[in-house]
């Protein structure tokens, strides 16, 4: 089986996450949503597409917003229909005719030519191969792991570093003005944050770390209806991370803890 794509395995990886956060099972999401039981499966393990209306179903169950999942989706689409690689790809140049006076002058000469040139070709190669110093070739870089860690991701963000691919959620907290917010653990990056959702402009979300203050706020009406992040902090396992909630109406600071592990 073809391994899926980053893009579609970081929709999978959300949309399980929302339906850890559901405790529905399986056959309870079929039953609330008109896709089958080996429908999710499939979506879930990122083994085909789900349907746009898919991922917004199991947003509304989950109480979450829909922005972020459908970006994720977008992406993940783009790239299993090919139409991401298709806009890449560039144009072929229109093929020149050759004039008829220069058209297969010498074709055995041209064949010969090329034979020369491949066995010659293939000779070098093999004789740098057997060389006893002749390094191995360099695998190519990849650009889907973390790109910090540690000291390196501090202040920096989550989403850009791709350390919010699969973290951990070390602690959630529902605000008494209806806001959602989760303090978050990357073991690979070595970080945590804080995320806060279903907010309203002004809204400001604290996440602390030994002496570490990373601040994140809800600029505008728009940014509200989607997950906005802090930036990352620097923690290990065992360090105690605090998160803490400003509401812009001043109904007083709400705050939760929790060990990273």
């Amino acid at each position: 089986m073809t391994a899926p794509s980053p893009e579609a395995a970081r929709l999978a990886s959300a949309l399980r996450e929302l339906r850890t956060r559901t405790n529905l099972s399986m056959a309870a999401l079929a039953a609330k949503t008109t896709f089958s039981k080996s429908s999710w499966e499939r979506y879930l393990n990122a083994k085909s597409l789900p349907p746009r209306e898919a991922v917004q179903d199991l947003c509304r169950l989950a109480g979450e917003p829909e922005a972020h999942c459908l970006a994720l989706w977008e992406l993940a689409e783009a790239t299993w229909s090919g139409r991401s690689a298709h806009a890449q790809a560039p144009a072929p140049e229109p093929e020149a005719s050759a004039p008829p006076d220069h058209r297969d002058r010498h074709p055995p000469l041209i064949a010969l030519i090329i034979t020369v040139c491949a066995i010659t070709v293939a000779a070098v190669t093999a004789g740098l191969l057997l060389l006893p110093d002749h390094p191995a070739p360099r695998p190519t870089p990849t650009t889907t792991g973390p790109r910090c860690q540690g000291a390196t991701c501090d202040g920096k963000d989550p989403i850009a570093m791709v350390c919010a691919a699969a973290p951990t959620t070390l602690a959630t907290h529902h605000t008494t003005s209806g806001a959602w917010l989760e303090l978050r653990y990357s073991r690979p990056c070595g970080t945590s944050w804080a995320r806060m959702w279903s907010t309203h402009p002004g809204d400001r979300l604290e996440v602390r770390a030994a002496d570490h203050t990373e601040t994140a706020r809800i600029p505008n009406a728009r940014a509200a209806t989607a997950y906005i992040y802090t930036p990352m902090t620097p923690t290990r396992p065992g360090t105690l991370v605090r998160a803490c909630f400003h509401p812009a109406a001043g109904n007083g600071e709400e705050c939760f803890d929790a060990h990273v592990h």
